[in-house]
């Protein structure tokens, strides 16, 4: 049997991982010296003062590598292969982590398999390559099969989100001083995406509402493009927003039922307030990955 893990940025919902049989690794979130396991955690309880936080903002750190190892012996131990899926590994260690705890487990368990995927972000990007994995899965395939699954999910899926402010991104260092000094200034809302690892600006906008009306568009030229197959919109800090944008401006794009969720509090902490929108397409969408699949793909 191929087990599928991946880490709580992935933003999974609970029932969902229960229904499709994922192991879940858990990152950590630090507040004003209290730790918190993300996959435990209340979501909408925390968020409801993150613009508060701005002035100590809370930290993240990633799985144990003994915590990996754990669930890679485990299936190990069941005869299983392993699928892992985890995020960018330019925004955390997790991956490289795996690769660890799996090459450790190896030399204990000559007969283990895995193959680890870097999917290259976070949240419903992520969350998309997983779901993938267990389709294909579910469908019969091989491990190998599952990996090219994940690996077609990656280039064919897009994240676009707008924070309310750079605030955050400030804090964190995400950001300079001058472009968040600028962008207060100027009433500049970038609209962000993740592309080839990394966090990058898609689009200057002036004033919120243009901000999200050109995710949108964006949403509206990829789908007409490329088709679509999975759509949800995310948000940090207040839900109320995010359903207001998902039923008026993203559901009469998508022509179905869009599902709202908060973005992982690993992510929301560095972003603070803000709206997004992640989306699978039926085919690759235009520069979300120049780098071959082979070079995401870790086998043992």
């Amino acid at each position: 049997m191929v087990k599928i893990v991946t880490d709580s940025v992935a933003s999974i919902p609970a029932e969902v991982v229960r229904a499709r049989d994922i192991e879940v690794v858990s990152l950590y979130v630090s507040r004003e010296g209290r730790e918190y396991r993300e996959a435990d955690m209340d979501v909408e309880a925390f968020y409801e003062d993150i613009a508060d936080m701005i002035d100590n903002p809370p930290t993240s750190s990633q799985p144990s590598q003994h915590a990996l190892e754990t669930i890679f012996e485990r299936a190990a131990e069941a005869r299983d292969e392993v699928l892992g899926v985890f995020m960018s590994s330019k925004m955390s260690g997790t991956f490289e982590g795996a690769v660890r705890a799996a090459r450790a487990v190896k030399e204990r368990f000559g007969h283990f398999h895995c193959t680890l995927v870097d999917s290259t972000s976070n949240c419903g990007d992520e969350m998309f390559a997983v779901l993938d994995a267990a389709d294909a899965r579910d469908a019969g395939a091989t491990l190998g099969e599952c990996a090219r699954a994940v690996t077609d999910a990656v280039a064919s899926s897009r994240f676009i989100f707008a924070p309310e402010s750079l605030a955050f991104l400030k804090a964190g260092g995400r950001i300079g001083g001058a472009s968040a000094l600028l962008g207060g200034l100027l009433q500049i809302s970038p609209v962000l995406t993740v592309a080839d690892w990394e966090t990058a600006t898609l689009a200057k906008v002036r004033t919120w509402k243009k901000t999200l009306a050109r995710m949108v568009d964006t949403f509206k030229d990829d789908i007409d493009a490329c088709g679509l197959k999975r759509v949800v919109v995310h948000y940090i800090g207040s839900a109320a927003p995010a359903l207001a944008w998902a039923r008026d401006a993203v559901e009469p794009v998508a022509g179905r039922a869009v599902e709202v969720l908060p973005v992982s509090p690993v992510i929301g902490v560095h972003v603070g307030p803000a709206l997004g929108l992640a989306y699978e397409c039926e085919r690759p969408v235009p520069g979300k990955l120049t780098a071959s699949a082979s070079e995401l793909v870790f086998s043992l």
